[in-house]
Parts: structure tokens; C-alpha cells; sequence
């Protein structure tokens, strides 16, 4: 038996279909190991000898691998074509050493690109050792976010309270939109004007002129900067005579894009389809991994986490045949693209991320998928196949028109541009993607010659004001990150859901805006810390990983030369005082935290008392703004001011902020920093109403709408399909969620509770109800599919858990007995486990009280026990309750050092 190890179980379930009875294929559900959450992991006194651990699910996992591994005759690796896959094959086969569960026996490791048939048996054909270069730039870039995340958290935890943990490439990340939000503070708005005529030919024809130049002077788009200038130019426009000076038209091709890579296919994916890049990794994992199609599961895209934008010889042959069999010869160069990256430190060593078939065409493939796996399909397939299609050829038409005013001779222009062959465009729709140098070009022309006579029509001035640089998106911000080199595709959207998580970004109307903490951070670093949160540095030191995955450099030697000046750099900021700290961000931040006044006066002036001065100050909350003058004056704000620099009431307290008064009840609302969270508050009292604030919203952010809004929750939203019973949603303790009756689903990362549609919460609902809701996370199991209903009622399903395929109906889990698929288990076989597993459970614990969808038995009603027994009965369970409490107590005892590191994991994570 060859026993072969791959990352998820729904590959594992696909591939050991594909291999046969010969092969046994395991799913490592990831990482099976990692750097405990505890000083010493690294060591750089001991040249940086690592420490690795298995938590209680890797665990087990792996000692269900080493049982396999025992009986295997040949162990074959085929975890993930990229550094984390050869890192997780690595850390299985050192665990199967340290265990001498190899002995003589071979070791092959494999990649496809695909998960075919084709392409894993072609790479069974061609196996090779585990590459050690890939996994020392792994053991480094672990290594360099472990140092960072243990040594700078917590000096941010000391010197700024209420900050969160740092990451090496979250940090710098972070910078990128804090810088961003200071160019959009520092922009000045300047006037321009512009020119235009509506004119016509003597046919009738009209078209649109802009004045390009006058009196022999060219005249770019900021040259007319005030109305008497535009209205001067306007005057003598509406006085001249126009006639065609020339007519130029060029001929000009539109190329196509190549193939997506993974941060292209992110940025497409949220511009076109509106996804996040973490929710299109996730669809696009399913589309990899595969979708059951006629029986038989497929994988219909190649592995999506790649730089390369080239494709497989005989993938381009594949393409091409679809293209001339769906389009033409006319559409089909003659020799094949080829395609090379253009960004900083690109791996090549992958393909692009392609269809696998590109005869499945998204129509026909549509009926098997969900709504948003089939338009990431369409976009992909539609990406590859225009990439290797022909130019679209078009005509550029520029006709140079001069207006006479008496002594003064004007210049104007028009554009034009018409689509002589559509060529990749077809796929489109012959749409002109986006592209600024055509985007001011119009479309045809009328016809005209040098000679011709214009009449005018009218003459337009209008007045514009420069514009800030917009805030980023994650798709710009992604494409910004690549750009500069920092971090790697397959880290892109993890990146930007840890801001997210942390509370340093919000997104807002789809544009990243840096919350008040973030902004804090950044200064902190930019202050202490500039070297690592500088750009170039960034991607001068993944260039270096880059090298030590090419073998050529020693990956202890980068993290030598980085550790030697950080490690100095932390010892810097222990004698840091918390005033030279704030006086370095209260200058870094002074524009943002103090705008200038609307009455002229010092913006740090305290507005309260006219006689303190504003400055950060630090809290139990974290930061915020207060005057000098305490406690004689206590006026204080967050961070974030309003446009007069007035941003607080007077005794409003650190960490609150008054939104206003509901229209219904005449409270006042107010959003308030508290110990588990922000929340909204309406009025006061014992036990005034509160919601929680959904992540991502903060207490700058909130405003009056929002806030009624969530204190109106929990809110119907649809009905449900079977039962026409309401389906609301609300906030709980365990964040935003859509119910039914006694079924609770949580809300995605990209679901927002008060925008949440009828749709969507029948979605989750009913996938809830019958165990087919989705799971997130690389490598998650699907929930299940069911087969059958309990004759006692309630859905019974078959589902692929951590720890093996098992039957499910309500609480009652079953595993399967080995050699049993879940491909093939039927209801009855599932009815006996289940009847089986129920007979096992503990005393007082019947089935029925074990499912969740069991129906509700109607409530019986017994005679009241005489006080003498109810009293003996509350006694003896009072005693056997104490018993257990000390019981409980003694054995966590030992445990509560443990505990604690979980915490500082989750704290100090990078």
C-alpha cells in the first residue's frame, strides 16, 4: 500500500478516486506544526534553532499518519505546489523520523498544478526529493514574523495601551494606507477650467472640441485657473469662425492581458464581481479542488496561489483549438503568446491560474456551481482565452480644428476612435476595459477634411478642483503591495483580514480607512522603528528569502543580519518615556489630530476652557485627546476631530462619544469604549438598552443612522421557504447572525447585518438546517451532504470531519467504520451507526435529547414534591455541586499555564 499525504480532505477524497486501491490517500488538514506561543521558539543565541510543536488536533493527526505510515510500503508527499505545501511535507517527514517510522522504506515527493486524473498520474511518474531550498525560506520567513511579533508587540503593549500586536508585513501594509490618508489630509484643492465646443460639419453632424492652445501657447488641463480667464476664452470662442486645420487617423492595436496570477485575479475578482480577496481565495480553492460534475469530481481551475503568468505547452495548444473552433481562424495568431512578469520578485516556477478543460465552457458549467463559483469560473476562463487571441485592431482619429477671433487664433482638438476588428474584445463584448488614455477619447468621428467649415453649437466652461489621491481599495492596495514587493500572493488577503480583525483599517463603501489605533501604530514605528516599516527594506529582504529559496544564500545568514540591528533597535525603546513618546506622535499626527480652525485660532487650543492646550494622552482604553489643564478642565475626545477641531463635549468621558438623540424615545445616543468592546448605549439608567458594534466599525466611525440601526436589531429580513416563518438578524455574543426559530447561523467576513439580503439568509439558514452550510479556511472540510431522513425526524448526513468521515443527525455523531466511504454509506448502514453511537452515550442522555432538530416534546407536568424533600434534594445537590466545582479546580490546575499561551498566541500572532 503507497500511502500518500496531501493538505485537504476533499483532495484526498478526489485524488484517492483518481490513484486506486493501491494508494491511501491522507489529508493533513495543513500545518500539522508550529512555533509554540512562547519565549525561546526562536533562539538566536543558538543560531536560531527553532522549536516546533503539534497542537491536540495536529496531534492526532499525526499519529493517524504515523499508524499509516507504518503499514505503507512507500510514503508519497503531495501537499501544495508552493513554499507552504513543501514546508507542511516537511514537517510530516521530519515527524515520521523523529518517530523512525521511514526506515528503508522510499519517500517521493509530488506536485500537479491541477487536480485531474491526468495530471496526478503524470506526476506520480515524475517524483522528487522534498526541495530543501523552499524550505528554509519558509524556516526564515517564519522565523522573521515569530522575532518581530515576540519582540516589538510588546513594546507597542507597554508604550501605547490599547494597541494590538505588529506584524513584519502587516505593519508595513498598514503604513501604505496611513500614508495615503496623510496625502489626502495635506491636499490643497486647486481651480482649473474647461474649454469645449459642441460643434457640427455642414451636414449636420455634431461632435465635441476641447481647446488645446491659444496665441501659439499649448494649454495643458491646470493652465485656465479662473473663471475671468475661462470666461475670456469662452467670449472669443463665441465670436470665431472654425475650419479643419487636419484630419489624422492612425491605426492602433489593443493587446491582451495575460493569464491571472493570484493578486491579478483578487484585484479582478473585487473590481468586477465584487469579492474580497480572502472570499476569492476561498471560492477559487473550491474550483481547484474540485466540483462533482456527472458523478465524478473535477478540478476546473489550476492551483491558485501563483506569480507565474505563463501557461503549459499543452495548455496552449488546448486553448487555441477552442478558439478556433469557437471563434475562427481570424481570431487565432499565428504563433502563441508568451507572457513574462513584470513584478518585483516573481516566482515563476508555476503556471498561471487557468482553466483545466477549456472546452468547459462557463454556460455549460454554470448548472454545477454556486453563484459566485460561477462567475470567478467565467472570469477565468474568459481571462485565459482572451490572453492567447488576437489584437483588437482599432482607429485613432485626430482632427485639429482652429477658431479665428478676430487678432486671436485658438486651438482645438477632438478624438475620436472606432473598432476596426474586435479580436479578444469579442469575449467582452467589444468593451473598451479601463484605461485612462482612452478614456477621454470619444467614439466615431464624423467625416471631415482640411478645408471644411465648422458651425458652433455652444460653448461650454466649466469649473473642476483637483482631487485628492484617492484611498485604496484592497484591489489597489493589493496591486500597490506588489508593486513595491512586499509580501507574496499567498499572503495578500491574510494580510488585509488581519488589519481588518485588529481593528486598524476599516472598509468603508469598499476603500480602506485607517482607524485611529492604526494611525497610532504606524507613527509609533515610523518614530522607533523606521528601518523596518520602510518600503525598500521590506522588499529588499524578501528579495533576500527570494535567494535563499534559490539556494543562493543561508538563511540563517539573513536572519543574522536582520536580527543584529532589530534586536538593538527593541533594546532602544526600553528607556522610552511615555511623554517622549506621545510628543513624537502628537508631531507626526499633528495635522490629522488637530485641523485647523474654522475661527483662525491655535488648534490645540483647548475649545473648554481657551486656556489649555490639547494632546494625546494615554488610557485605560488606549489614546485619546485631553487638555492640560486637568483635572481643572476635562475636556477630551478621540483621536478623530470634526472639521472646527472641536470634537468633544466638556466632562464627556475618554473612550464615549455622543451621536445624538433617537427621534422615537428622545434618549440620547452614545458610543462607548468598553471592557469587552465597543458598543451603542441609548439614554441611561439600570439597564439602558446596547448593541454591539459589528467588526470593522469602530467608535469614530459610527454615526446616528448606524447606531439606531443596530439598537433596532434584531431586524426580519425574509421568511422562510418551508415553514414561512420570519428570518431575523441581529448581534450576538458570538458576533452577527441570521435565525430561524432555534437555528442560529453566524454572519461571513463579507456580510454585513444591516445590509444583509433575504437571499443570503436563506442560504445560511437552510444550510444550517440540513448540515450544508459552508465552512471557511484553507483546507476545511465540507459540512456534509445528506442522505436520508431519521425516522424520528431531523436530516441525516454524511460529512468529512477532522479526524475521519463520519454520519451526523443532530448531536449524534457517528464515525465510519474503515474501509467505508462516504461516497458509498447508505441510510440504513447510517441508521445503525447512528442507533449504535446513541446507545453509548452517558446516562440521562437519551438520542432524541442529543439532536438538535429533534422536534420539541410538549412540556409534562408533575406534582409539587413536599418542602421536606424539595429541601433534602437542593441540599444533596448543592454538596455533589461543590464536590465538582473542587474537583474541576484541582484537575485545571496544572492546566492554567498552558492556557495562557493560546492567549499571548492570538495576541502577539503575525
Amino acid at each position: 500500500m503507497n500511502l500518500v499525504i496531501v493538505e485537504s480532505p476533499a483532495k484526498a477524497k478526489t485524488i484517492n478516486g483518481y490513484l486506486g486501491k493501491d494508494y491511501e490517500v491522507m489529508a493533513s488538514f495543513g500545518h500539522v506544526r508550529d512555533l509554540p506561543a512562547k519565549d525561546g521558539s526562536v533562539d538566536p543565541d543558538q543560531d536560531f534553532a527553532m522549536v516546533w510543536e503539534a497542537d491536540d488536533r495536529g496531534g492526532k493527526r499525526l499519529s493517524e499518519i504515523g499508524r499509516a505510515a507504518k503499514l505503507a510500503s512507500k510514503i508519497i508527499l503531495a501537499t501544495d505546489p508552493d513554499r507552504e505545501g513543501e514546508a507542511i511535507s516537511w514537517h510530516v517527514l521530519e515527524v515520521l523520523k523523529a518517530k523512525k517510522l521511514i526506515k528503508d522504506k522510499p519517500v517521493e515527493r509530488v506536485v500537479f498544478n491541477a487536480i485531474t486524473k491526468s495530471a496526478i498520474r503524470e506526476a506520480m511518474l515524475h517524483p522528487r526529493p522534498v526541495d530543501q531550498a523552499l524550505v528554509d525560506a519558509y524556516l526564515a520567513r517564519r522565523a522573521l514574523d515569530y522575532l518581530v511579533g515576540f519582540n516589538l508587540s510588546p513594546v507597542l503593549w507597554r508604550k501605547l495601551p490599547g494597541s494590538r500586536s505588529a506584524g513584519r508585513v502587516q505593519s508595513v501594509t498598514l503604513r501604505l494606507v496611513c500614508d495615503r490618508e496623510r496625502e489626502i489630509e495635506a491636499f490643497k484643492p486647486r481651480e482649473y477650467w474647461s474649454i469645449a465646443a459642441q460643434l457640427k460639419t455642414a451636414k449636420g453632424q455634431g461632435f465635441l472640441a476641447r481647446l488645446v492652445g491659444a496665441d501659439g501657447k499649448k494649454i495643458t488641463r491646470l493652465d485656465v485657473g479662473t473663471e475671468a480667464e475661462a470666461m475670456a476664452f469662452r467670449s472669443a470662442l463665441d465670436e470665431a469662425k472654425f475650419g479643419v486645420v487636419s484630419v489624422e487617423a492612425k491605426p492602433a492595436k489593443r493587446h491582451p492581458y495575460p493569464p491571472f496570477r493570484t493578486s491579478t485575479l483578487q484585484q479582478d475578482a473585487s473590481r468586477k464581481l465584487g469579492l474580497s480577496p480572502a472570499r476569492t481565495m476561498q471560492v477559487a480553492q473550491k474550483l481547484y479542488e474540485g466540483i462533482s460534475i456527472g458523478g465524478e469530481t473535477v478540478g476546473l481551475i489550476t492551483y491558485m496561489r501563483t506569480d507565474g503568468i505563463d501557461m503549459a505547452p499543452e495548455a496552449i495548444t488546448g486553448v487555441r483549438k477552442q478558439i478556433g473552433v469557437q471563434f475562427g481562424d481570424r481570431y487565432l495568431p499565428k504563433v502563441p503568446r508568451k507572457y513574462t512578469v513584470k513584478a518585483k520578485n516573481a516566482q515563476e516556477a508555476h503556471e498561471a491560474i487557468r482553466p483545466t478543460d477549456f472546452s468547459r465552457l462557463p454556460k455549460d458549467m454554470a448548472r454545477f456551481l454556486d453563484a459566485e463559483q460561477a462567475k470567478l469560473y467565467e472570469l477565468i476562463w474568459k481571462r485565459t482565452v482572451a490572453s492567447q487571441m488576437e489584437s483588437a485592431e482599432l482607429e485613432r482619429t485626430t482632427v485639429d480644428i482652429l477658431a479665428e477671433a478676430g487678432a486671436r487664433k485658438l486651438d482645438l482638438r477632438a478624438t475620436g476612435q472606432v473598432v476596426r476588428f474586435d479580436g479578444f474584445l469579442t469575449l467582452y463584448g467589444v468593451e473598451i476595459e479601463d484605461d485612462e488614455a482612452e478614456a477621454e477619447e470619444g467614439g466615431r468621428l464624423p467625416a471631415m477634411a482640411r478645408g471644411d467649415t465648422l458651425a458652433k453649437d455652444k460653448i461650454d466652461a466649466d469649473q473642476h478642483f483637483t482631487e485628492p489621491p484617492p484611498r485604496f481599495s484592497e484591489d489597489s492596495l493589493i496591486k500597490r503591495m506588489e508593486e513595491l514587493g512586499i509580501g507574496r500572493p499567498s499572503t495578500y488577503s491574510s494580510t488585509l483580514a488581519t488589519l481588518r480583525d485588529r481593528e486598524y483599517v476599516r472598509l468603508d463603501k469598499k476603500k480602506l480607512i485607517p482607524e485611529d489605533k492604526g494611525r497610532l501604530v504606524t507613527a509609533f514605528l515610523e518614530s522607533f522603528f523606521t528601518k523596518w516599516v520602510d518600503y525598500d527594506f521590506t522588499a529588499g529582504l524578501e528579495e533576500q528569502l527570494d535567494k535563499v529559496s534559490n539556494s543562493e544564500i543561508d538563511w540563517r545568514t539573513v536572519l543574522r543580519a536582520f536580527w543584529e540591528d532589530f534586536s538593538a533597535a527593541v533594546g532602544g525603546t526600553k528607556e522610552l518615556r511615555t511623554t517622549e513618546v506621545l510628543d513624537n506622535l502628537n508631531e507626526l499626527l499633528g495635522p490629522a489630530i488637530f485641523p485647523p480652525r474654522a475661527d483662525g485660532l491655535d488648534p490645540r487650543t483647548c475649545p473648554a476652557c481657551n486656556q489649555g492646550q490639547l494632546s494625546l494622552k494615554v488610557g485605560k482604553f488606549g489614546a485619546f485627546v485631553g487638555c492640560s489643564n486637568y483635572p481643572e478642565c476635562r475636556f477630551t475626545r478621540t483621536l478623530s476631530a470634526t472639521g472646527d477641531g472641536e470634537g468633544g463635549t466638556e466632562g464627556e468621558k475618554p473612550g464615549q462619544r455622543t451621536l445624538g438623540t433617537d427621534p422615537v424615545s428622545g434618549l440620547e445616543v452614545t458610543a462607548r469604549d468598553g471592557r469587552f468592546g465597543t458598543y451603542i448605549q441609548l439614554g441611561e439608567g439600570e439597564k439602558p438598552k446596547r448593541s454591539s458594534l459589528p467588526k470593522g466599525v469602530t467608535l469614530a466611525s459610527i454615526d446616528l443612522d448606524k447606531a439606531l440601526a443596530l439598537l433596532a436589531l434584531p431586524r426580519e429580513i425574509a421568511k422562510h421557504p418551508t415553514t414561512g416563518e420570519p428570518i431575523l438578524a441581529g448581534i450576538g455574543k458570538y458576533g452577527p447572525y441570521v435565525q430561524h426559530g432555534k437555528t442560529y447561523a453566524n454572519l461571513g467576513n463579507d456580510d454585513d447585518v444591516l445590509e444583509i439580503g433575504g437571499n443570503r439568509a436563506i442560504d445560511l439558514i437552510v444550510g444550517k438546517e440540513t448540515g450544508t452550510g459552508e465552512r471557511r479556511g484553507r483546507g476545511a472540510a465540507p459540512a456534509g451532504r445528506a442522505i436520508g431522513d431519521h425516522p424520528e425526524g431531523g436530516s441525516v448526513t454524511v460529512r468529512d470531519g477532522r479526524f475521519g468521515p463520519y454520519v451526523n443527525w443532530g448531536k449524534v455523531n457517528a464515525t465510519l467504520p474503515k474501509g467505508t466511504t462516504p461516497d458509498t454509506v447508505t441510510l440504513d448502514e447510517a441508521l445503525r451507526l447512528i442507533e449504535a453511537r446513541a446507545a453509548m452515550a452517558p446516562s440521562g442522555r437519551s438520542a432524541s435529547k442529543g439532536r438538535a432538530s429533534a422536534k420539541a416534546k410538549p412540556a409534562t407536568k408533575t406534582a409539587a414534591k413536599p418542602k421536606a424533600t424539595a429541601s433534602k434534594a437542593a441540599t444533596a445537590k448543592a454538596t455533589a455541586t461543590k464536590a465538582a466545582a473542587a474537583k474541576t479546580t484541582k484537575a485545571a490546575a496544572p492546566k492554567a499555564a498552558a492556557a495562557k499561551a493560546p492567549a499571548r498566541k492570538k495576541a502577539a500572532a503575525s
